[in-house]
């Protein structure tokens, strides 16, 4: 199970940084990842983790073949950006193609905001279903500070939650998710994402796994390709 002395470990983790841009007579669009920092594991995982994704929030087809995973950070700006200009180039691409479903699992690192948005945003999954999470998702993602010195300040409080989802929600929904919040019944959703987190040694947000194997390319295409690969069992 993940605990405090889990996120006090990884508070010296980086985020990771990534670019994308358009070339050719058809759109093509580059997506690179550079990972930064100072923490990183002693050894990197090769993975053969079986990955739960029951319970979990995800974008797509149901019977979609194949699984891309994103970890994330609500605090982390990398994130936000890779929320508002990748995600909807790999919803586009490969979730509305029906060539994969889309996953978000939590690596809370970065403060207290990290583990209690992602604990809020849990409890809204559990109570009012996976189309009001993903609107309370990207709201949240939309409404973080543009100054990166909030990296470190407490923004992201009970309160400053409880009224974006207001925004997605009414009210009788947002008092369901504020007692499954305050009950912690979201608690154990939030580990297991945490233990992913140290099962498949991710070390930076955004991470992407294409059916619990990293992924380590730099264009869309090459997200593609794994994709394929994946869906023909390569």
């Amino acid at each position: 199970m993940a605990n405090n002395n889990k996120n006090k470990k990884k508070e010296s983790k980086s985020s990771s940084t990534f670019a994308f841009w358009m070339i050719g007579l058809v759109a093509v669009f580059i997506l690179a990842f550079i990972f930064l920092g100072n923490h990183s594991k002693q050894e990197d995982k090769t993975t053969t983790t079986k990955i739960d994704y029951s319970n979990q929030p995800y974008k797509g087809k149901e019977l979609a073949p194949v699984s891309i995973i994103e970890f994330g950070d609500y605090k982390c700006p990398n994130c936000k950006n890779f929320a508002k200009d990748v995600v909807p180039l790999i919803q586009q691409e490969l979730v509305d193609t029906g060539k994969a479903k889309f996953y978000f699992m939590n690596d809370s690192f970065i403060n207290v905001d990290s583990t209690r948005s992602a604990k809020f945003a849990e409890s809204v999954f559990q109570e009012l279903g996976n189309e009001t999470f993903w609107k309370f998702h990207d709201l949240l993602f939309e409404k973080q500070p543009e100054d990166t010195k909030y990296e470190k300040i407490d923004v992201y409080t009970e309160d400053f939650l409880t009224e974006t989802l207001k925004e997605v929600a009414s009210d009788s929904d947002v008092d369901k998710v504020l007692k499954n919040f305050q009950a912690k019944k979201s608690d154990n959703a939030w580990n297991k994402d945490m233990d992913y987190v140290e099962q498949l040694g991710v070390t930076g947000t955004p991470t992407i796994f294409v059916n619990g194997e990293r992924f380590d390319g730099q264009t869309i295409d090459d997200l593609k390709d794994m994709v394929e690969k994946a869906a023909k069992g390569e």
